[in-house]
């Protein structure tokens, strides 16, 4: 038998050598995991169903800036774009088909509604992914993103780029406004390689109307979709889109909430942006935990930031998620209103109003009375059978603290 001895200076070297590869192969692995992670075969499949100006771009971006989420903002766009002489009772299956290939990260369905020799996805720059890597250098995929900063450095990236991306993320996200009914989504719900969760965020429609009338030229073709292409007196429009929007939410959370379906039960979820507003933290990481993710410290103190702010919005910021007072810009409705718009809107959401727990007004004293509280505890209506976790009050103190040395240091 053949006997090897090993001086100490080459045992040291061989242990250096391994020390060596082993951090090598250490700081491969968390490239990787930074910003070109394996795709997943499990995942989760969320659908943030909402309706123009509820807060929707917000919502969105509660989930685009999660790490582990692959995130597209109102996909349905380019259906009602190429489409617009049409209903959206005629479009919603052209929208939940688009959605389903989405969903299976098939993005070749995307050259039908896309026009020749044009690959830009309507509000890309809205999505974190598709500003990290590998898509673009700009945001470490363990980083926020900024969507004007990704405008101006990044550039659009070809379909089968978007949809290899999509495929390496753990839950893909998508916003659409643009659905009226549940039923035209069954098939989703109960195709076995889609793990579907439903997100159904509402507003107070008085605050909607409110919120529309600034951006009014951005919806007059989509509109004419939702009042079935009908000749309507210009003044009736919006009014009559607010029904139309409202009797769908009522439609919607009564299809998901009495009597549904087996594959339905359990991936329904409906939030009101003015819980939200009212207790950010703690609502986001309930939807969090409704579909399998885990709030972060960071996003915990960006959420606090974006909600405590002094800004109420403008039309400029239609689509931008600035820091604002959340708590405000859900009750700017009440003191910029005209009363005789209020009482038109409760007209025609007479019922959502009631069902969803908003409290309608009898005077413009009462509508201007910020003290008289407009919105009916959660707990109290038929719709709410689960109670919302309370959020850790670590998470509301680190984020307070971080954004008052932010301000301190600014």
């Amino acid at each position: 038998m053949l006997h090897y001895r090993v001086n100490d200076n080459t045992m040291k070297f061989l242990v250096i050598l391994y020390g060596a590869a082993l951090l090598l192969v250490c700081g491969w692995y968390v490239h990787l995991s930074l910003y070109d992670p394996p795709p997943s075969n499990d995942k989760v499949h969320v659908l943030l169903l909402s309706s123009w100006r509820s807060g929707s771009s917000f919502m969105g971006q509660v989930f685009s800036q999660h790490p582990s989420v692959f995130y597209l903002m109102e996909p349905g766009w380019h259906v009602w774009t190429q489409l617009k002489q049409n209903g959206a009772q005629a479009l919603r299956m052209a929208v939940r088909d688009l959605l389903r290939s989405l969903f299976h990260c098939d993005f070749s369905v995307m050259e039908s509604y896309l026009p020749e020799n044009q690959k830009e996805m309507f509000t890309w720059s809205h999505s974190r992914a598709l500003c990290s890597p590998p898509v673009c250098p700009l945001t470490p995929r363990n980083q926020l993103s900024n969507q004007t900063h990704c405008l101006q450095n990044c550039k659009p990236r070809d379909l089968k780029t978007v949809e290899e991306v999509c495929g390496f993320y753990s839950h893909v996200v998508y916003k659409e406004v643009r659905i009226f009914e549940l039923e035209s989504l069954y098939p989703l719900l109960q195709d076995p390689n889609l793990d579907l969760r439903i997100i159904h965020l509402v507003r107070d429609p008085r605050a909607v109307v409110r919120s529309r009338e600034e951006s009014a030229r951005a919806f007059v073709s989509d509109n004419a979709i939702v009042l079935e292409q009908k000749r309507i007196k210009e003044a009736e429009v919006q009014y009559q889109v607010m029904q139309e929007i409202c009797r769908s939410h009522v439609r919607i959370n009564e299809r998901a909430v009495v009597k549904p379906p087996p594959f339905l039960k359990g991936r329904y979820k409906l939030v009101r942006y003015e819980d939200m507003a009212r207790n950010p933290l703690q609502e986001i990481k309930s939807l969090y935990q409704f579909v399998g993710l885990e709030m972060t410290t960071q996003l915990a103190t960006w959420i606090y930031k974006v909600t405590h702010g002094k800004g109420k919005g403008s039309i400029q910021e239609a689509f931008d998620i600035t820091s604002r007072s959340a708590t405000d810009t859900s009750q700017a409705w009440r003191t910029m209103l005209p009363h005789n718009k209020v009482k038109r809107v409760q007209e025609v959401c007479e019922e959502a109003m009631s069902y969803l727990g908003y409290r309608t007004v009898n005077s413009e004293i009462e509508q201007k009375s910020l003290y008289v509280d407009l919105l009916v505890p959660r707990e109290q209506l038929s719709w709410s059978h689960d109670k919302t976790p309370q959020l850790d009050d670590s998470y509301n103190t680190k984020s307070k603290t971080l954004w008052q040395m932010h301000n301190t240091k600014n």
